[in-house]
């Protein structure tokens, strides 16, 4: 509780002299405008009207944030290069990767599950990663904000629920329980990499803090 914030409403006169300024606020719940008050490491405000969450301080994001990025993007790179799973029957080997299981989904017929799994497991997740060290990487080596930040950082909002790696772990979990009893399952590189990466993705959006971004950005920007 030390570390909650109520922010200090404005009137209607101070709101009218003081809407140019970067600091006003309005809350996403109740369309609240109030100033940004200075945060303690870790803390969070809050509206005074309804209770929700105006922004919190998130100690070291950008290098956090930055770390699970590129964490994240290395085992995408071993989740698509590698199997993800392999089968053995009676001495016959077979193993595919996440990009051949969407080639055999659309050989099957089945071109809209595949579209799902291919968006969902490979596009989505990619799009995510790149958009996040796109923004962080400048920043991280102290340069200025690359060209269109503003358009990539609504871009992390859009894409962000479809990143559905989770699903896909579910999903092979599934498949793997119903077939151990016909053949002998051997667990791919890849599938210890998506496994990994979907925590890696959770991690960065944990750690993302838009306000530090935000901060970089010239105003008329």
């Amino acid at each position: 509780m030390s570390n909650t914030t109520i922010n200090p409403p404005l009137d209607r006169a101070d709101a009218s002299e003081a809407a140019p300024d970067a600091s006003i606020i309005a809350c996403r719940e109740c369309d609240l405008l109030q100033r940004e008050v200075a945060l303690p490491p870790g803390g969070k405000a809050l509206c005074p009207r309804c209770g929700a969450e105006l922004y919190r301080d998130t100690p070291n994001s950008i290098d956090r944030a930055l770390a699970f990025t590129l964490a994240a993007a290395a085992l995408l790179v071993l989740g698509n290069a590698f199997p993800i799973v392999g089968l053995d029957i009676q001495g016959h080997h077979n193993a595919t990767t996440l990009m051949g299981t969407v080639q055999s989904l659309y050989q099957q017929n089945k071109s809209i599950v595949a579209a799902l799994v291919l968006v969902t497991s490979v596009i989505a997740p990619a799009m995510q990663v790149a958009a996040l060290a796109y923004m962080l990487l400048p920043l991280r080596l102290g340069r200025p904000p690359p060209a269109g930040v503003a358009f990539v950082f609504r871009l992390v909002q859009s894409v962000r629920p479809w990143a559905m790696v989770e699903v896909l772990m579910l999903g092979v979990l599934v498949s793997l329980v119903k077939l151990a009893g016909f053949a002998h399952i051997i667990p791919g590189v890849a599938l210890w990499s998506v496994a990994l990466l979907m925590f890696m993705l959770a991690a960065a959006g944990g750690a993302f803090n838009p306000r530090d971004v935000w901060s970089h950005l010239p105003v008329d920007r």
